[in-house]
């Protein structure tokens, strides 16, 4: 069995069967959305599996164009125990709508920060102010999705009780290698995020590191507890 918590199922050519075949291998597969219209129309088709997830997102590179969804994001909030895929992008493509970015964010966390989810965060070039803005807003069961920043980072983020979830990539390159090797192994989740990354093979991320699915299927059930 394995475990992505940060799939984008509905982008797959043919989502339903992706979903229909995971659940048929007793794969967990949490998919995350981009808009909150998307959860929305997405929802429904999820609800009669036992191990496919949907959560409600809402992805900064996208927020400046649809900035009117917040409301759709609000009215959604009690329909998932899963948040994502949300965060900040200050990258170079996106560093323009650093403020519209930062005040969607803030009131998508308004929404959550009393309520019992496991979210997964964006965070690229935006890792220390994400992690501000999660922590003034103490928001709970976080997992920074591929996660490409400072390392000296990663103890504080480890200390306020939060995850990472890794991929094929990342086990395929030196900062990516570097980066994993200072993540507690009882902190660290899998994730394929496609379709968008080519190198998302679960198994073989695994092996590349020499982690086996039982410790990931343990990590994921401890932060599972946390939202009971």
């Amino acid at each position: 069995m394995i475990l992505d918590t940060h799939c984008h199922f509905d982008m797959m050519p043919n989502p339903e069967k992706y979903i229909k075949d995971a659940e048929n291998r007793g794969d967990i597969v949490v998919g995350m959305t981009n808009l909150p219209s998307h959860f929305r129309m997405g929802i429904n088709h999820v609800k009669c599996y036992n191990n496919i997830r949907l959560g409600l997102g809402f992805h900064p590179q996208l927020i400046s164009e649809h900035m009117t969804e917040l409301a759709i994001f609000e009215s959604s909030v009690n329909q998932t125990s899963y948040i994502g895929e949300i965060g900040l992008d200050f990258s170079r493509d996106y560093i323009a709508s650093k403020n519209i970015q930062l005040e969607c964010l803030k009131r998508i966390l308004s929404s959550i920060c009393e309520k019992k989810k496991i979210v997964s965060v964006h965070s690229r070039k935006a890792e220390k102010e994400l992690f501000t803005i999660l922590k003034d807003f103490k928001i709970e069961n976080v997992i920074f999705h591929w996660y490409s920043g400072p390392l000296n980072l990663i103890d504080d983020i480890v200390n306020e009780g939060y995850y990472f979830s890794i991929n094929e990539a990342m086990t395929l390159s030196e900062s990516g290698r570097r980066i994993i090797s200072k993540i507690p192994t009882d902190r660290i989740l899998t994730e394929s995020d496609a379709p968008y990354n080519n190198k998302n093979n679960i198994h073989n991320a695994l092996r590349n590191i020499g982690f086996s699915e039982s410790l990931i299927q343990s990590n994921f059930n401890t932060l599972i507890k946390r939202i009971k």
